[in-house]
C-alpha cells in the first residue's frame, strides 16, 4: 500500500491545507497527516492535541488517517512504513526550504522520497500565520478556514486575548 504523510503545525488548519490533503489523497492509497510537533514553536494558538481535533473536525475522507509526531519526520515515516512526504508550495520561498528538508530527510532515511503539490493558484497566499493575524482582528475568516472550525478559532483567540 503507498503510504504518503502530510507533515505540517496545521496550526490552525486552513483550506489551502484541505486543499492538498484531498489532492494527496487522490494520488496515494493512504495519506497520513500529521500534526509535526517543533519544539521552536512551541508556543502555537492551539496544542498539538486540539490541532489534531480541528483536523479530524474538517477531513472527511475514507484514506485520510491523523496522528501527532514529536520525533524527527524521517524517523516517523519509517514507522509508518511511508515512503513519501507530500508538501505544499505556495511561492518560490517555499521551494528552497522544503528541498533542504526533503535532502535532509533523504539523508535521514534513504527510502522517503518528497513529492510537492503546488498550491491552488486561490490559496498561493494563505497560510496559519495570516490566518491567525486576521482572527486577531476579527476578520471574516470563511474563505480561509474550514467552516467547522470557524467558531473554534474565534474562541480560541478570544480566549487568548483575556489573558493578556
Amino acid at each position: 500500500m503507498k503510504t504518503a504523510i502530510y507533515p505540517g503545525s496545521f496550526d490552525p488548519v486552513t483550506l489551502g491545507h484541505i486543499n492538498i490533503i484531498k489532492r494527496a489523497a487522490a494520488a496515494f492509497e493512504k495519506v497520513i497527516v500529521c500534526v509535526m510537533v517543533n519544539a521552536a514553536k512551541d508556543s502555537g494558538l492551539f496544542t498539538p492535541e486540539e490541532r489534531l481535533e480541528l483536523l479530524k473536525k474538517s477531513i472527511h475522507v475514507d484514506n485520510v488517517e491523523f496522528d501527532i509526531n514529536r520525533g524527527l519526520l524521517a524517523e516517523y515515516a519509517k514507522q509508518q512504513n511511508a515512503r513519501v512526504l507530500v508538501k505544499g508550495l505556495r511561492a518560490v520561498s517555499d521551494y528552497e526550504s522544503e528541498v533542504q528538508m526533503a535532502l535532509i530527510n533523504g539523508k535521514l532515511n534513504p527510502d522517503l522520497d518528497t513529492v510537492f503539490f503546488p498550491s491552488s493558484e486561490k490559496y498561493t497566499y494563505l497560510s496559519s500565520s495570516v490566518v491567525k493575524e486576521l482572527a486577531r482582528y476579527h476578520a471574516d475568516l470563511t474563505e480561509f478556514l474550514p467552516r467547522e472550525i470557524l467558531e473554534d478559532v474565534k474562541s480560541k483567540i478570544a480566549e487568548k486575548e483575556k489573558c493578556r
